[in-house]
């Protein structure tokens, strides 16, 4: 299976240097850097969950779809501050559909239980964006046992997607995006210790997070050929 340490190997290598190790070609980084939600043609019928919607980048990609007329579900560990969200961005564009799910990516218990939920409100998923996350706190176990940063960086995400995902390919078009970081670079897949229970290094555990993030990206995508889904 992938997730042995020999499977890991293999799927690091599928990563491409200029990522792994952050060597991006000028021309890519132009592109990179001009890109704006203006290029984005308009959405309307699609529906988007976007994870840690009520702040930041997931914010403003929830923003940026329902300017665009899709449909987004916020789904946020605080209810309150995605109602907030929700409010902020209705005020600007009041005739968008937003909605507010409760999500705990630390807790699996959550995890399925959102995915249940959204399953019994909606027969489709275009875009499933897993970008919500936590960054280098104190060392703490989730309620299911693993490394906080691990948990809810990738381990949520990773059962999120595995839930929707029969839903997500009967959707024409859709695409799973999961967010990383060049923070990747900090980090390696400690199977000796994958909870940093002998040693915690909160840089290091984040890293070993994004870059399973990374490495679950291109994985799914290979798995996905020939589905009509896109994974990056």
């Amino acid at each position: 299976p992938w997730q042995s340490p020999a499977g890991i190997a293999a799927a690091t290598q599928r990563i491409p240097s200029s990522i792994r190790y952050g060597r991006l070609t000028s021309s890519l980084k132009a592109r990179t850097m001009s890109w704006n939600f203006k290029r984005i043609p308009m959405q309307k019928g699609r529906i988007a969950i976007v994870t840690g919607a009520n702040i930041g980048l997931g914010y403003e990609t929830a923003l940026g779809l329902a300017a665009k007329s899709c449909s987004v579900v916020l789904a946020c560990r605080n209810i309150e501050k995605a109602e907030s969200a929700k409010a902020s961005i209705l005020a600007r564009y009041p005739k968008s559909s937003v909605d507010c799910m409760a999500l705990d990516l630390a807790s699996l218990k959550s995890v399925r239980k959102f995915a249940a939920a959204y399953k019994r409100r909606h027969a489709k998923l275009d875009l499933l964006i897993n970008n919500a996350g936590i960054m280098m706190p104190p060392y703490s176990l989730s309620e299911d046992g693993f490394e906080s940063q691990l948990a809810a960086n990738y381990l949520g995400h990773f059962a999120l997607t595995g839930l929707l995902l029969p839903l997500i390919i009967k959707t024409p078009s859709s695409r799973i995006v999961s967010l990383s970081s060049l923070a990747h670079q900090w980090g390696s897949i400690r199977f000796n210790d994958l909870n940093a229970a002998r040693w915690y290094d909160k840089r290091l555990a984040y890293g070993q997070s994004k870059l399973a993030c990374l490495m679950f990206a291109y994985e799914l995508q290979r798995r996905l050929t020939g589905t009509g889904v896109t994974s990056n």
